[in-house]
């Protein structure tokens, strides 16, 4: 909002422009050539032999130039942009985009009511509920997942049957509206080097990957002191707390001897950002229909 001053020079400005406009059309548009008929030469010579006659503008072109200037006082009139003053309609961006959004919330209310009534299992077997649930999974997920849900270095991919929380549906529910952290702490203090290459070797055994046998076993001791709280004994992982099996070959950071190295001594912390508080609940079961049906 402009201050009063403001908002007349710009309404003065801005029709005095316009009607300028309109004088120098109806003063260009007069016969100025000594009353020279249509048609005449004006005495005005380029090129030697180019001459300039006396012929005005044909007339559609002229009633366009004359209807610019009646659109432009009529949008004026109608909407915004003579200072302050808001024009007929009353129209504002803001009321636009309310108006927008309410139209586009009740397109999805209609979409979404028939498939809130429906049960995790009718909802994965649903073509409708799955495309859906597929665009809204494209929108809010795949920047960390891909495009194909099969994730990336420290985001899971979630096509596969390895899951560090709950794989059932209430579960991945929970997941997305809250949110995970998981956090392994760094052993490096604890264990040193020699500790951490010993525990590599283990973790890399447990996987089925060569390791020298010597150091696995003393790694299995130190595995035992440290690593089987969250893990478990065959190394199996717990999800209840979101913690990776470690006796396959599927990995969230690496599987080689530096990757492992690095998260037995260093630690990691994995964060998936709670999303209750952007997607709604209908929506947030379509999304873990079709992460569900993906997983299957």
């Amino acid at each position: 909002m402009m201050s009063t001053a403001w908002s007349w020079f710009v309404i003065i400005v801005t029709l005095a422009n316009i009607f300028a406009c309109w004088w120098l059309i109806v003063w260009a548009t007069k016969n100025k050539a000594n009353n020279s008929k249509e048609g005449d030469v004006t005495g005005h010579v380029w090129d030697g032999d180019l001459q300039e006659l006396n012929n005005p503008l044909p007339r559609w072109w002229l009633y366009l130039f004359y209807f610019t200037i009646v659109f432009g006082l009529g949008y004026l009139a109608l909407y915004p942009g003579l200072g302050n003053f808001k024009g007929f309609l009353n129209w504002t961006e803001i009321s636009q985009y309310n108006n927008e959004a309410r139209e586009v919330h009740e397109a999805q209310i209609a979409l979404f009511a028939p498939l809130a009534k429906l049960s995790p299992e009718e909802l994965i077997k649903n073509e409708q509920a799955l495309l859906t649930g597929g665009r809204l999974f494209a929108a809010n997920c795949a920047g960390c997942h891909g495009s194909d849900a099969r994730g990336a270095r420290g985001f899971p991919n979630l096509t596969d049957d390895d899951w560090l929380y709950a794989s059932d549906f209430d579960g991945i529910v929970m997941s997305i509206s809250n949110g995970r952290t998981g956090v392994m702490p760094a052993w490096q203090a604890a264990l040193n080097d020699d500790g951490v290459q010993e525990v590599t070797a283990f973790v890399r055994q447990l996987s089925g990957q060569d390791a020298d046998s010597q150091l696995a076993a003393k790694g299995e001791a130190r595995y035992n002191i440290f690593c089987v709280a969250c893990h478990g004994v065959e190394g199996k992982g717990n999800p209840a707390m979101g913690a990776p099996n470690l006796a396959n070959n599927i990995w969230l950071y690496g599987g080689s001897e530096a990757a492992i190295s690095e998260s037995v001594a260093n630690g990691r912390i994995g964060k998936m950002p709670a999303q209750k508080d952007f997607l709604t609940e209908e929506r947030i079961r379509l999304i873990a229909a079709y992460v569900s049906s993906l997983a299957k």
